[in-house]
């Protein structure tokens, strides 16, 4: 290569294809510095948005290049799988020295990545008191309160003042996280009793006790909490920042926003790749991962196929005498089965967030019958018309019709009572509901046609 890049703002705002060019050159050149200097311009997730743009063995030579140089922000905001190659490609030491700069709940997240020998090289590394810590995260289930949080957090007694919570915070402000958005006020038990915004705290005079200004907790959470209810707190009350409870109601860590934020777009498209039988849709992934991630589902789509099938060869001397149903039939299935993939959605959406309790339930499950009920007679008499018109026979028009509106609210209903069921008995709604839903409304619009059309027609 003849010339470094030159790194200056004039070239970082080049188009990304052209950085990403200059990126790999630079790498090639061994021009750590140049390299280093580029991604600390940027922010950390713009920084590793652009290294995921990279091929991964120029991915990998980049990381290698910079070693214990990588920025810890940017090695945080690479996505799962990235982070997990740069930690494979880093040594023991580097990512000790990135554990140690990380807030507990970041350096979990990294640890999480290691296999069990290295994690213990990597434990090994770290002071003993921040290792008991890290340790003691990953012993909680992966999903729960307990691997989301940090430890880091600024809590002070009820009768402490504005004035000395301050000065505490100036005197331990490298033992405090990096960012936070309230102090918590505890009991000499260390059980948490309310908070104060930071906001609060700086407008307060600084002999006003925090008792006499605290807030009361909405949200309960406790190590072993789920994300997904952690998340539904977190937007229910529009929380910037929660305290963790142990066992006792003890105060051992907090869960910031910025956390429920990926945990929320998570179990969203987990939702919905659900939907769609698919449990992985990543733009890493392999042809091998995308496989075994998809075929189990097809396999269970061919079972409710053949099911589907069964009940078409059960009309099969009807359909041998009267062709016209094998032309229609695809008609009452394709307009059934997605009026109950609509209403699957929205049942989907309303269990994931909480609508569905109680009465709203049944209210649901009406509401989506009598919508079944209403756009079944709209698209009823339209296919009635259509099929008039074009075989002219009154008979078929009628019995496509009737069979048209009975699987509209059949739809309906499934769409809505099928997930209701499913979260009853324990099930993921997201994940097991479309399977049954499209095998209902299939075998329903084909029995409702072709048995109409055998006992009207024959």
């Amino acid at each position: 290569m003849s010339q470094t890049p030159d790194p200056s703002p004039a070239k970082r705002d080049q188009v990304p294809e052209q950085l990403l060019q200059d990126l790999q050159q630079a790498v090639l050149a061994g021009d750590q510095a140049w390299v280093k200097s580029t991604l600390e311009s940027m922010h950390p997730a713009d920084a590793s948005d652009l290294l995921e743009q990279l091929p991964s063995d120029a991915f990998e030579a980049t990381v290698e290049l910079l070693g214990g140089e990588l920025p810890t922000e940017i090695l945080i905001e690479l996505r799962d799988e990235y982070r997990e190659d740069a930690v494979e490609v880093l040594s023991d030491e580097a990512v000790a020295e990135a554990i140690d700069e990380l807030d507990s709940d970041d350096a979990t997240a990294v640890l999480e990545d290691l296999d069990e020998d290295r994690l213990e090289r990597v434990l090994d590394e770290l002071e003993p008191e921040d290792r008991a810590v890290l340790e003691a995260n990953l012993d909680f289930e992966e999903d729960s309160a307990g691997r989301l949080m940090q430890r880091e957090f600024l809590a002070a007694p009820e009768f402490w003042t504005v004035g000395q919570t301050i000065d505490h915070a100036r005197e331990h402000a490298d033992e405090l996280p990096t960012d936070f958005y309230e102090i918590y006020v505890v009991d000499p038990s260390n059980r948490p009793l309310g908070y104060v915004l930071l906001s609060q705290l700086l407008r307060a005079a600084r002999d006003t006790k925090l008792a006499d200004m605290m807030e009361a907790f909405h949200s309960d959470i406790s190590v072993e909490t789920d994300q997904e209810e952690i998340a539904y707190q977190f937007q229910k009350y529009s929380l910037a920042s929660a305290p963790v409870k142990d066992g006792a109601g003890r105060l051992i860590g907090m869960i910031t926003v910025d956390d429920m934020v990926h945990v929320i777009q998570e179990e969203n498209t987990e939702d919905l790749l659900a939907l769609s039988n698919v449990s992985s849709a990543d733009g890493s992934d392999t042809v091998w991962e995308s496989v075994k991630a998809r075929a189990p589902w097809l396999a269970i789509n061919l079972v409710t196929a053949f099911i589907a099938s069964g009940i078409i060869a059960m009309f099969e001397g009807t359909l041998d005498r009267l062709v016209q149903l094998a032309i229609l039939m695809p008609v009452v299935a394709a307009l059934a089965g997605n009026a109950g993939s609509q209403g699957l959605a929205v049942a989907v959406r309303a269990i994931a967030e909480r609508e569905m309790e109680g009465s709203a339930g049944r209210r649901a499950v009406i509401r989506e019958t009598l919508t079944g009920v209403v756009n079944g007679f709209i698209f009823a008499a339209g296919v009635g018309l259509v099929s008039l018109i074009w075989f002219r026979d009154v008979q078929l028009a009628l019995v496509i019709s009737v069979a048209m509106l009975a699987s509209f609210i059949w739809a309906g209903f499934s769409g809505i009572l099928v997930p209701l069921m499913l979260k009853r008995i324990g099930a993921d709604p997201a994940v097991a509901s479309s399977v049954f839903v499209l095998t209902l409304t299939d075998t329903m619009a084909f029995f409702s046609f072709l048995g109409l059309a055998t006992l009207v027609l024959l």
